[in-house]
């Protein structure tokens, strides 16, 4: 490891929580000391940042909650931080603590202050990607990802049992708001019969024809999975419109909400949250900013935060045909 400068840290977490970002935390607090470095915890965010509510942690800060949902270092979003006020304050209590570089865990909002205080302050910035959406360009999963996806999977392996128990067909809500990574990869584990995400244009009328396609096979119970950002309609309206279509169909309509956000990570969440902290904490030592430290074909990698934000994580098209395929 090259010769570093860093003095101290600070690592917070900010946006929505998301399953392993206490794992990363316990990386990086454990990372720093290994290297002598002090680390300092900032409470709910930007906001923390700004309010200097900093606790310096260790090795025994972090034991036991590499297992835990959520975040122990709480989470917010701050209007406060948008304003340049805001990020002067934040720097003040930067330079009163010595912070001298920053481990910022979140999404895209996190990453877009993370890169305007660093281009005004030059506090040194390392990003580590934490949103169960799976959209950050420049890793191949994000963290909480894997575990909001087997969450949404369970449950509705769960409510098939009962789709298939009563005939009915069920529209099934699960999150992603701009995107269906959740959405598509937990309908292809689960069997639906068809999925509505917001990065394909679909219409009504191919949803009608999959049902009409699924009764002429023999099917007589259906799963659709729809994500929350689906641009057709929300799960409310596809199912008023499907029984105006076929008023012989049982509905129901399930919204798994915020569950998909808790929970005890998995083993993927906590080895991808480990690797990234440590790597947040390593590329700091050699002197990068203003990056956001990913995982790529098994490999540690660095990507600009610009070129993270401007970008996005797409959708496999081979994942939509197997998708088509598999449902019939």
């Amino acid at each position: 490891m090259a010769e570093h400068t860093i003095k101290k840290i600070g690592v917070f977490t900010s946006g929505g929580d998301a399953p392993g970002m206490n794992a990363a935390i316990r990386a990086v607090v454990r990372t720093a000391n290994y290297y002598g470095i002090e680390c300092y915890g900032i409470r709910e965010g930007y906001n923390g940042l700004i309010h200097g509510h900093f606790t310096k942690m260790g090795p025994r800060s972090v034991s036991n909650i590499i297992n835990l949902g959520g975040t122990i270092l709480k989470s917010a979003r701050s209007e406060d931080f948008r304003t340049p006020e805001g990020r002067k304050m934040a720097y003040e209590q930067c330079q009163k603590h010595e912070i001298n570089a920053l481990v910022c865990i979140g999404g895209d909002g996190t990453f877009k202050g993370a890169k305007v205080f660093n281009e005004e302050y030059g506090i040194q910035t390392i990003c580590i990607p934490g949103t169960i959406d799976n959209d950050i360009f420049g890793t191949d999963t994000t963290i909480g990802y894997d575990t909001a996806l087997n969450t949404a999977m369970e449950a509705i392996d769960k409510i098939r049992d009962t789709a298939t128990s009563h005939n009915r067909v069920f529209f099934v809500e699960v999150m992603g708001r701009d995107a269906g990574f959740i959405a598509l990869n937990s309908g292809i584990a689960t069997g639906a019969v068809d999925i509505l995400i917001p990065e394909q244009k679909d219409s009504i009328n191919d949803l009608f024809d999959t049902f009409r396609k699924s009764a002429k096979r023999g099917k007589n119970s259906s799963v659709v999975v729809v994500a929350e950002g689906e641009e057709l309609g929300n799960v409310y309206e596809l199912a008023k419109k499907t029984k105006e279509e076929f008023p012989a169909y049982d509905i129901r309509i399930t919204i798994l909400g915020h569950i998909q956000r808790g929970g005890s990570p998995t083993c993927g969440d906590r080895v991808l949250a480990s690797r990234l902290g440590y790597g947040a904490v390593t590329g700091l030592m050699e002197g990068r900013t203003n990056v956001m430290a990913g995982i790529r074909s098994n490999q540690l990698v660095y990507t600009t935060i610009e070129e993270a934000i401007k970008k996005h994580n797409t959708i496999n098209k081979d994942l939509l045909q197997i998708s088509e395929i598999l449902a019939l």
